[in-house]
């Protein structure tokens, strides 16, 4: 049974690996016959590749060469442009070339007509040389004198007609011009004069102060006049009270302190305390009040005639000028008078009209000094305004302005006219105009008086007399000797206000009409 069973199970086991063997065999040549494929395919991809990679690289050798060809064409082209430039160049250099040979051919060409020009010049004038020379010989012989004697002579008398023709020509011009400055001038000081105009302000020495009923003046005297001889030793001021009805004077000659005064009457009736601390409170109160309303007074003043960049000092001298009088006049009106005034005349006469209002405006600043020194008020004048940074030419004209310094500048004869036309107007000081016109004839009498003296002319509104002498009679000595006594006469028998300047004139005069 074994046995029998055996062969069987060895064919089955050799059918098995029969099977396996196949199937490996087959397994193999599946596998194989994919590598097969596989390969192919590589190949295949490969040569694909290849070729794309040919095709790139022939692109871009193309590319290459295109882009060479390109730059080449440029530089090409650029070298021919090159080369046109200097083509056109040489032929202009040629053409610059031609021209220079022409022009040195044509130079030569004229140089050789000068020198025979220049050689027959020197022949005639060799010839002329002669021909002078013979005529001078004959004009010698007939006249009976030499060259040189006649050129003399010839000389002289030409001078001489020159000389007459010069004197006339020069008369006739200073006669017109005198005529026309004279003209011109009156016409501008009547139109200066016309566009101005300002009011006048008489300053007293007394200011009246006006109170409600006569109980209160007993109170502003106080317990045995305790009350007003404090006010009167704080304010430096004269209180008079009298019979006046409501009415107290207050007497000084400074406005300044006048004004202290009244403001500080006026706080002490208003407020009703009145004793000798309450006034000394008061008045050192009143005394800062008016010191900032005279730098405002100062500065509204500079606004309103368009001056910039003064000194503070000077803004408050100027705010000092509302308290101070000249002559009767009020410094601060005259002052912006005489400033406008400046500024029309100097833009008549084609001048600065800002510095001519400046200085028209400061050239009286030296009458109200915080110091009063033994200088008169132009120089004073100059010295501050030099001191507080004044151009030149504005120090020069404060300080001429009565001709007490050298005038530099025309600013200083402007701010002189228009100083004494303001100061001089009718109206203007207190004296009325007759009594004005008798001083002036009084003090140009009092000089005809003295022997040698032909013809006096007071001038500058009677601040300056001049007298004219005879050259023939008085000796340059003697009218030194005759200005002083004619000065000390007028300060023995005149009353005038301010000063009185004495110029004696002795001159020569030659005078010639051709006819």
């Amino acid at each position: 049974m074994t046995l029998g069973i055996l062969p069987v199970v060895l064919i089955a086991v050799a059918t098995l690996a029969l099977g396996i063997v196949g199937t490996l065999i087959i397994n193999r040549i599946i596998a194989k016959s994919r590598a097969n494929s596989i390969i192919e395919e590589a190949k295949l991809e490969a040569e694909v590749i290849k070729k794309n990679k040919i095709i790139e690289a022939k692109e871009a050798e193309m590319a290459i060469k295109s882009e060479a060809e390109k730059q080449a064409n440029q530089r090409l082209s650029k070298v021919q442009s090159v080369e046109a430039k200097l083509k056109q160049r040489e032929l202009q250099l040629n053409q610059q070339q031609s021209e220079i040979q022409r022009k040195k051919n044509e130079n030569d060409a004229l140089k050789a007509n000068l020198e025979n020009q220049l050689a027959q010049v020197d022949n005639k004038k060799e010839e002329l040389d002669k021909m002078h020379k013979s005529v001078l010989e004959t004009l010698e012989h007939v006249s009976g004198m030499s060259a040189e004697e006649a050129k003399e002579k010839l000389v002289e008398s030409l001078k001489d007609e020159a000389k007459t023709a010069a004197a006339s020509y020069i008369n006739d011009i200073m006669d017109d011009a005198k005529m026309t400055a004279n003209k011109e001038a009156k016409r501008i000081v009547v139109q200066s004069i016309q566009r101005v105009a300002t009011e006048t302000a008489i300053e007293n020495a007394v200011t009246v102060f006006h109170i409600d009923s006569d109980e209160i003046k007993g109170r502003i005297i106080g317990r045995e006049g305790r009350n007003i001889r404090a006010l009167e030793a704080a304010t430096g001021i004269e209180i008079i009270v009298d019979d006046t009805p409501e009415a107290i004077v207050l007497s000084g000659f400074d406005p300044v302190r006048r004004e202290i005064a009244r403001l500080a009457l006026h706080q002490l009736v208003a407020d009703g305390r009145i004793h000798p601390a309450r006034i000394e409170e008061v008045v050192a109160k009143v005394k800062k009040q008016v010191e900032e309303e005279i730098i405002e007074t100062g500065k509204r003043t500079a606004i309103d005639l368009g001056i910039h960049g003064l000194h503070p000092e000077l803004i408050r001298l100027v705010g000092k000028m509302k308290y101070r009088s000249s002559y009767g006049q009020n410094l601060l009106q005259h002052s912006r008078e005489t400033a406008n005034l400046c500024a029309i005349m100097a833009s008549e006469l084609g001048l600065n009209p800002k510095k001519a209002r400046r200085a028209g405006l400061l050239h009286d600043i030296g009458k109200v000094p915080d110091e009063e020194p033994e200088l008169p008020h132009a120089l004073l004048g100059m010295k501050l305004a030099e001191k507080y940074k004044e151009k030149p030419d504005i120090c020069n004209a404060i300080g001429a302005h009565h001709d007490e310094e050298e005038a530099t500048s025309l600013l200083a004869p402007i701010v002189q006219v228009c100083d004494a036309i303001s100061g001089a107007r009718p109206g203007a000081r207190r004296e009325v105009v007759e009594a004005y016109i008798k001083r002036l004839n009084d003090l140009e009498q009092l000089a005809l008086s003295y022997p040698g003296v032909i013809k006096t002319y007071a001038i500058q509104a009677g601040r300056e007399l001049r007298v004219i002498v005879g050259a023939d009679k008085i000796d340059d000595a003697q009218t030194e000797q005759l200005s002083a006594e004619i000065a000390k006469k007028i300060q023995d028998e005149m009353t005038y206000p301010g000063q009185v300047r004495i110029t004696v004139i002795r001159e020569t005069r030659a005078v010639s009409f051709a006819k």
